[in-house]
């Protein structure tokens, strides 16, 4: 099947499916009140607090954090892809995917054709590398790396010999296959007519993705000309920030994966694996992204970054640590491992053997370790101002993790490095700052202290009960506050007032793939499974905060207005309403200043 499924089948499926059925075919699980229990799949532990609620068809685990839908549960559990998740959930609740047709979509890129296009060009090099008459450079230069047959074989590796158009000619030079070439960035077009081979001259690396389907190549040259390795461009089905070359074998070697050590280049890749370290990946000439991060944890908890012991090599490793840090959650476990010098992966790990290499990966420094002596190295910590600058250092970085024991050790840690009470210091850095809410700027009533945000709370109380939304007439008229999350909120508010007997599993994967949806999983973090008592007259309240919170924007928009021009009658009404509703609610209105008072006369 090709193509996405429909988000009404996704939405669909997910109300027609009992996740209690889901994760009790895999995990035994205990009623327990309203809820089931059982010790969590996702760590180790004794006593059980991994959590499913049938009304919310959500579980959660306060043990190690793991939360989500039964979708989350099929992609955690048995390490699939989101695409696959839904198609395992479908055929267990006996319901047949919708067909989708194969067409090309409108910007004339069909991926399945690139995908089957690519598949040619990975067969088309390995066939060079046994058969081409200029095939024993290649294979020299292999077995010089210390390659075996056997390794060549898994990872598919091929040569692209010396020529011009030697591919487009094995696989066809009709219009339609060159206008795929082209798409795949393995064939360059002149700016006159005509065009040539990407790849020429090579030892070829296919790049296969997490689902095991080749979507580029990189290529490295038999001698000292440059670029030394060259990879395939950016496509529609290759994207190198997304991609780790190697991921696809070490999931085929080890389920599940023990760990991934992430290292930078092909021939370090396939060195490991031979040498039976086959937990190794590489990036394909990029720095360490999010997109990265988020599909090894998808697979493991525990990463290992490999990099040089120079000065080049920790730059990369902060720049690394600095992207890991949103990422550090409860159970998930960053370090760094720092190489001698003059030593790769693949130079190492034949010099002194698999056993030694992992118990050198065993080794590896924790990322609070390397996150301390690094920040350490910038200040100097014997002086107060030194102390001050590596709080201010550290301030910001610390914000970008999530809540947990993690973050509030780091705290800790940092209290001990600048010889601080922590209770003197942890105030002062406490709060992430992914999830402060400031009031709107406009706001300056007396008396005012600081609350949290009546917005997120909303959200948050929806998340828990989504039939409260029926409560709220007109959610449009909060569009005029300028407040973060009051699009989300309208949005949800419209959503829910469709459909009252959503679960909370069922807003989520609406909202997947949204850039909304890891802001709805941090809500949902923070007040997860509530019991519903209560939340009707919190809710109530919290709307009454935002609607007084709007009167006060409009009021302060009006008599900002008459500080400069006088206002027409009818904004004189709407402003002599609104004090009128703002009495009523018993807020504090904004104290009118004197210069505004003739506006009135």
């Amino acid at each position: 099947m090709g193509g996405r499924i429909p988000r009404e089948f996704i939405d669909n499926l997910v109300q027609r499916v009992d996740i209690v059925d889901v994760i009790n075919a895999r995990v035994a699980l205990k009623k327990a009140g309203a809820n089931y229990m059982a010790c969590c799949p996702f760590h180790s532990e004794k006593t059980p607090s991994f959590t499913v609620s049938p009304s919310k068809q959500f579980y959660h685990c306060f043990g190690c954090g793991a939360h989500g839908t039964a979708i989350s549960f099929l992609m955690n559990y048995e390490r699939l892809e989101f695409i696959d998740a839904v198609k395992e959930l479908a055929r267990e609740a006996g319901v047949e995917l919708p067909r989708e047709s194969h067409t090309p979509r409108q910007d004339g890129v069909d991926p399945a054709a690139l995908y089957e296009l690519l598949e040619r060009c990975a067969v088309y090099y390995k066939r060079q590398l046994r058969e081409h008459p200029e095939r024993k450079r290649a294979v020299d230069y292999f077995k010089g790396r210390g390659v075996s047959g056997t390794i060549a074989a898994e990872f598919e590796l091929g040569y692209a010999p010396e020529g011009w158009d030697h591919l487009a000619a094995a696989l066809g030079r009709d219009t339609h296959t060159t206008q795929l070439l082209v798409q795949a960035g393995m064939w360059i077009l002149r700016e006159g007519k005509g065009g040539y081979d990407r790849f020429r001259e090579r030892v070829m690396f296919p790049i296969r993705d997490y689902r095991g389907r080749v979507v580029g190549f990189g290529g490295r040259v038999l001698d000292d000309s440059t670029p030394k390795y060259l990879n395939s461009p950016e496509t529609p089905v290759f994207h190198k920030g997304q991609e780790l070359y190697g991921l696809y074998q070490a999931r085929r070697a080890l389920n599940p994966l023990p760990r991934v050590l992430i290292v930078e280049g092909y021939m370090d890749v396939v060195a490991l694996h031979q040498h039976d370290v086959r937990y190794a990946v590489a990036t394909l000439g990029t720095a360490m992204t999010p997109h990265h991060l988020e599909r090894v944890l998808r697979y493991c908890r525990d990463v290992v970054f490999c990099f040089d012991g120079d000065r080049a090599g920790r730059q990369a490793a902060w720049r690394a640590l600095e992207n890991a840090l949103p990422y550090g959650r409860d159970g998930v476990r960053f370090s760094f491992v720092f190489l001698p010098e003059g030593e790769d992966p693949d130079s190492l790990v034949r010099r002194i053997g698999a056993t030694a290499f992992n118990a050198l990966v065993d080794k590896a420094t924790p990322l609070s370790t390397f996150f301390f002596e690094n920040l350490s190295l910038e200040a100097d910590i014997r002086s107060m101002d030194g102390q001050a600058r590596m709080v201010e250092r550290a301030r910001p970085l610390l914000a970008k993790l999530p809540e947990g024991a993690l973050r509030l050790m780091m705290l800790e840690r940092l209290a001990e490095w600048v010889k601080l009470d922590a209770h003197v210091l942890m105030p002062h850095l406490a709060a992430p700052a992914t999830v402060r809410h400031p009031k709107p700027a406009a706001r300056s009533m007396r008396g005012a202290h600081h609350v949290a945000s009546p917005v997120r709370r909303l959200i948050a109380l929806l998340l828990q009960q989504p039939a409260l939304a029926q409560q709220v007439a007109q959610p449009e008229r909060f569009g005029a506050l300028s407040e973060p999350g009051v699009r989300l909120l309208q949005q949800l508010l419209e959503f829910l007032n469709n459909k009252p007997h959503i679960t909370l599993a069922g807003i989520l994967e609406h909202w997947r793939g949204s850039e909304d949806y890891a802001h709805l999983l941090r809500i949902v973090e923070e007040d997860v499974l509530l019991p519903a008592a209560g939340l009707e007259t919190e809710f109530q309240a919290s709307v009454r905060r935002l609607e007084a919170w709007l009167i006060e924007q409009q009021v302060e928009q009006l008599l900002s207005k008459s500080r400069y021009s006088r206002l027409d009658e009818q904004e004189m009404v709407r402003l002599k309403d609104l004090l009128h509703r703002q009495h009523e609610q018993g807020v504090l209105s904004v104290e009118e200043p004197t210069s505004s008072k003739n506006a009135y006369n």
